[in-house]
């Protein structure tokens, strides 16, 4: 399985009565896909995952995974147990489509490098699907070296990898000088997605994509084709629009922003997260305006 281009993380909106609403997160898969991202996530942290109870897990796997077989779309679905890839296997809804699963480095306990390889392991080995490791150290509270991520590449049925290390160092700018050819490398963090092309990136999994979509597919195609004047101006205003959507915690900001554009019927999120306050939902739209623009405009 090649992953390649854009993914966009799918929100879950709610309804006013606080039920996922349906028709509005077939719509946001909809539309994503028609501004040219080659695939979608479902169940990953912007879905609010774990403020979901199962019957709602199943709900949002079977939208995503119907809008994906009728778009002939990649699908990817957040599972991080043998259990829940398990149960991912068993979907028949899921059989027929090019399915991975988004599994995070497992956080809190902080097992080791040689923990996480392991861990890997045995999640590949069992899985009936392929899996994308998914590297955010500033959240799981362990950081994995070039090497590791490495011996990662290295692992049967790995085959991608969602990169979000908190920044660029040695260990990002080593990894890309030799990149693992048969690992698909996808930027993780938003604000830094196009440095990563420019190093080599596959493409990227990105919350911001909900907004400006085709600026998003514009930007990895830019920096794919060597077209280094766009994508430095994609790039620019791309990333002070990201910074604008995480200003608070994802992804209150981008449920305010679809609901003032009227693709969400609320920007309600569910506890432990507050709603956006208005003001960063004001420059968020701001930001949203500007990285819309023509280029031609902005250099006149």
């Amino acid at each position: 399985m090649t992953l390649t281009g854009l993914y966009v993380p799918l929100i879950t909106p709610f309804d006013r009565s606080g039920a996922v609403a349906v028709d509005a997160l077939e719509a946001l898969a909809n539309e994503v896909l028609d501004a040219g991202a080659r695939g979608v996530v479902a169940l990953g942290t912007t879905a609010e995952v774990s403020s979901l109870t199962a019957a709602e897990q199943q709900l949002v796997i079977d939208v995503a995974a119907g809008v994906c077989r009728a778009r002939q779309a990649r699908l990817v679905v957040g599972a991080n147990t043998p259990q829940a890839l398990e149960a991912l296997g068993d979907r028949d809804v899921v059989g027929a489509l090019h399915v991975a699963a988004l599994s995070v480095v497992p956080p809190f306990v902080r097992p080791g490098e040689d923990g996480v390889v392991a861990h890997f392991t045995r999640l590949a080995a069992d899985s009936p699907v392929p899996l994308v490791v998914y590297d955010i150290p500033y959240r799981t509270g362990q950081y994995l070296s070039e090497a590791t991520l490495r011996r990662l590449a290295a692992v049967p049925g790995v085959v991608g990898l969602k990169y979000a290390p908190g920044g660029i160092n040695a260990d990002t700018i080593g990894l890309f000088a030799d990149k693992p050819s048969d690992l698909a490398i996808l930027g993780g963090d938003d604000t830094f997605i196009s440095p990563l092309l420019a190093l080599g990136a596959d493409g990227g999994i990105l919350a911001s994509a909900h907004l400006a979509t085709a600026e998003f597919v514009r930007l990895i195609d830019a920096w794919h084709s060597g077209d280094v004047t766009t994508a430095r101006m994609v790039g620019g205003r791309l990333g002070v629009l990201s910074a604008a959507l995480f200003a608070e915690p994802n992804p209150t900001v981008t449920k305010a922003v679809l609901h003032a554009q009227g693709r969400i019927p609320t920007p309600d999120v569910r506890l432990p997260l507050l709603p956006a306050h208005p003001d960063t939902t004001s420059a968020a739209l701001d930001a949203l305006t500007a990285a819309e623009r023509p280029l031609a405009t902005q250099r006149g």
